[in-house]
């Protein structure tokens, strides 16, 4: 076996030996996401020496990523993660193959793609990607390792993995419904502890080397939840939900993943057309995004935190107002919920000040 030396701390265990590196070497997992989750994962699968992997992120490098995805550095700010990731583990391990996919998984590339793997690992930070990589994977059939983190706290699970001729267990028979937006905060709002995601995305990688290698006992249809703070897991069993039929691939590709997390009816208005109307007496911007928040922008008339907005109402003016966060997400709920309660004229700014500052 080639670069015997390598893996042989892993192979000198009892039970792994030669077999399952060999394994390891014929197996293909893909990564969506690489960020907080997705590095490790990516790390130590890259280390482990996993055949084939698959990294699939069209996200770049920022500032606010360096705290948790410690991959990355200062000097690659506004550099494709997935390049840059691509580079430093191949210099890592050269004798595997990373496969680059420099853009976000939708429902015109999901089918294909993951159909290439032989299990996923779902790294991603909101819940549009989660049911979209869950479905896809029940499609196609192919095994899923989920992880989420948010404050001090995180979930690792793997589902759609069949062991029998009973239904796989499913990411909608833990979340049956997407959450409306809004209706839990991102780590954006939230904020999350910066080696929170280190862990949980090392124990995703355990549980894909486990699932390959046939090692110990995968948390097949388990949901294991951590607290940071108090040092301590707990474990639950999740049980399948009769209401939830198999998606087929016509049902994948006619369902609307963003919206079923989003909200419907509130006009979102561009960058050119922003700062056009930011100049008239009578519009009014409103930032909604929490204190702690960056870039810090001189351009808003208000800022009114997410969390603060319900209690805040009477502090809106009755002027026409757009709202604006940073990724164009919480403003648009931002824009129903005032809309609910004001008789005004209130859009979006679309893509947020991602988009401004692009």
């Amino acid at each position: 076996m080639a670069d015997k030396e390598r893996y042989l701390r892993q192979m000198i265990l009892p039970g792994f030996g030669q077999e399952a590196q060999e394994k390891l070497l014929a197996a293909k997992v893909l990564i969506v996401g690489v960020g907080g989750l997705g590095c490790p994962v990516l790390q130590y699968l890259v280390g482990a020496g996993v055949g084939k992997i698959g990294i699939m992120d069209g996200d770049k490098i920022s500032l606010s990523n360096l705290h948790r995805q410690l991959l990355f550095s200062e000097i690659e700010i506004g550099l494709l993660k997935v390049e840059q990731a691509f580079i430093k583990m191949k210099q890592l391990n050269s004798g595997i193959t990373i496969e680059q996919y420099p853009f976000y998984i939708d429902q015109k590339n999901a089918l294909e793609i993951i159909s290439k793997f032989d299990i996923v690992i779902d790294a991603t930070d909101n819940f549009a990607a989660k049911y979209l990589i869950n479905d896809a994977c029940v499609v196609l059939k192919k095994p899923l390792v989920y992880g989420a983190v948010s404050r001090f706290e995180g979930q690792v699970a793997v589902f759609n993995f069949a062991t029998n001729k009973e239904r796989a267990i499913n990411y909608r028979d833990l979340f049956p419904e997407a959450p409306k937006l809004g209706e839990i905060p991102s780590c954006e709002e939230a904020g999350v502890l910066g080696v929170l995601p280190g862990i949980i995305g090392a124990m995703q990688a355990a549980e894909a080397v486990k699932f390959i290698t046939g090692l110990g006992r995968v948390l097949n249809g388990k949901l294991y939840h951590y607290n940071l703070l108090q040092a301590q897991g707990y474990e639950i069993e999740i049980t399948p939900i009769d209401k939830v039929e198999e998606i087929n691939e016509h049902q994948f590709l006619k369902t609307n993943y963003e919206w079923d997390c989003e909200i419907e009816d509130v006009p979102e208005i561009n960058v050119a057309e922003f700062n056009k109307l930011r100049q008239q007496p009578e519009f009014f911007v409103l930032d909604v995004r929490e204190k702690h928040e960056y870039p810090k922008i001189d351009f808003s008339d208000a800022q009114i935190p997410m969390s603060e907005l319900q209690n805040r109402m009477a502090e809106i003016p009755d002027k026409e107002i757009c709202i604006i966060c940073h990724q164009g997400i919480r403003s648009l709920y931002a824009a129903q919920q005032i809309s609910k309660k004001r008789n005004l004229k209130v859009s979006s700014l679309k893509g947020g000040l991602t988009a401004y500052f692009k």
